[in-house]
């Protein structure tokens, strides 16, 4: 079995090097000064690779000038340049990238065109030293897999599988892979499928794992860690990136103390005291968590992590944490947010988020936490909020209703998968948006 082990500048990512923590710019990128003052905050609080969104060849230029601004500072993290569609762009940003993020498919709809501006793609990348991810995310499968697969956990997986065999075939090992879904069950299932196939193919590439669009505050960094966690319990996954609709510096947070646990040995040792309960509602002591009162955010992606993955595989059916120095309400609110998060039971309203990037052009966090104000009470309803249309309509495929933004201050409410109201200023959107919600579920 070969193991690659992928170098992107300094840094060493897969075949039992340390789990890298990775986050991605919410800046506009072409404003350079913003952008790299934000990369210099997210250096300083321990990335270990910044992504930033990279549409066009002016985004490339953008993206040198920030590079060569924060070398000149000393920050030497490496860059990843996000391409979705052009693989001029991608080819471009090879230049200058350590990384570059791709899903290969989006480069035409034609699948043998796709495959021969990937090619090239590789040859720059190539000739460059530079580092690919192969990114793909639920509901942003091509055609010809959807057709033959439907938008399934296979079909991530054969997709995926495409373009590696590509890239073993030309002889291009600098790759890392992901299979994102918003649904911790379909994400999982996904990089199962997808280990288990580079198995069988003798080559297993570097992972990066996350939930994408998992939202923000308590759910969102619980829905990362069960996620995150099934798989790191198994071995699976090289470098995690916890996406948040917040200030990108509390997804590095969040990833190190992800990380932290895995690494440190405390979710094995954990895990023992679980299993050898021998009962489906295992109970632990808030002291065996090795935190403090004051450590919630810490407390809770333990917490996540442990006993989330056991729920999703259904291990257990619920656990009790004794001892506990937090009010009864807040201690049974998580573990209703963790149950809801290993999609075993539905509390509250399931909500699908993108963090924002530099395609973003309202302010996404203030919005998202209006819609969750205003949409508290809808159990079980699931709601997205996106960014923008290169994600949206894909990747909240399975939301019951959307918001997505347009651009110039306008909006597209979705339902289900169909737009069904275009251009609605952002003034009015979210109340249009529960207008709908609200005349269905009354």
């Amino acid at each position: 079995m070969k193991k690659i082990q992928v170098s992107i500048s300094d840094l060493v990512i897969g075949k039992g090097a340390p789990i890298a923590v990775q986050t991605m710019c919410n800046t506009d990128t072409l404003n350079v000064d913003a952008s790299t003052q934000q990369c210099i905050q997210l250096a300083e609080a321990g990335a270990q690779l910044i992504r930033l969104t990279t549409q066009g060849l002016k985004e490339v230029e953008a993206l040198a000038n920030i590079k060569a601004k924060l070398r000149n500072q000393g920050i030497t993290t490496p860059i990843v340049a996000d391409i979705h569609f052009n693989s001029e762009v991608a080819i471009a940003a090879a230049q200058v990238a350590e990384k570059v993020r791709i899903n290969p498919g989006n480069f035409s709809q034609v699948h043998k065109d796709a495959q021969g501006q990937f090619s090239k793609f590789i040859h720059e990348c190539k000739k460059y030293g530079t580092a690919v991810r192969i990114g793909l995310n639920h509901g942003s499968l091509g055609e010809e897999i959807v057709n033959k697969y439907g938008n399934t956990p296979e079909g991530m997986m054969r997709a995926a599988m495409q373009w590696l065999d590509m890239c073993r075939n030309e002889k291009f090992e600098n790759a890392i892979v992901s299979l994102k879904a918003s649904n911790t069950i379909v994400m999982t299932q996904a990089y199962l499928l997808l280990y288990k196939a580079m198995e069988e193919s003798g080559t297993i590439f570097p992972i990066h794992l996350g939930v994408t669009e998992a939202g923000n505050s308590d759910q969102g960094r619980i829905k990362s860690a069960i996620g995150i966690g099934a798989l790191l319990y198994k071995g699976i996954g090289d470098t995690i990136r916890v996406s948040l609709t917040e200030n990108p510096v509390h997804e590095i947070e969040a990833g190190k103390q992800i990380a932290e646990f895995f690494e440190s040995g405390d979710a094995a040792s954990l895990l023992k005291s679980v299993e050898s309960q021998a009962t489906k509602t295992p109970q632990l002591n808030f002291s065996s968590f090795g935190c403090q009162k004051e450590d919630w955010n810490r407390f809770i992606i333990r917490v996540a992590s442990l006993f989330g993955p056991m729920l999703l595989d259904y291990s257990i059916d619920n656990f009790n944490i004794s001892n506990s120095p937090y009010p009864a309400k807040i201690m049974e609110n998580l573990r209703e947010n963790i149950l809801q998060g290993a999609r075993r039971v539905f509390y509250h309203p399931e909500y699908i988020a993108c963090p924002g990037c530099g395609r973003t052009q309202y302010n996404l966090e203030e919005t998202f936490n209006k819609v969750k104000e205003k949409t508290a009470h809808l159990k079980g309803v699931r709601i997205a909020v996106m960014g923008c249309i290169v994600n949206g309509p894909g990747e909240m495929a399975d939301a019951d209703y959307g918001y997505v933004g347009q651009g110039g201050g306008m909006v597209t409410i979705y339902k289900g998968k169909e737009p069904v109201l275009r251009s609605v200023p952002d003034t009015e959107a979210i109340d249009r948006l529960l207008d709908i919600i609200e005349k269905d579920t009354n």
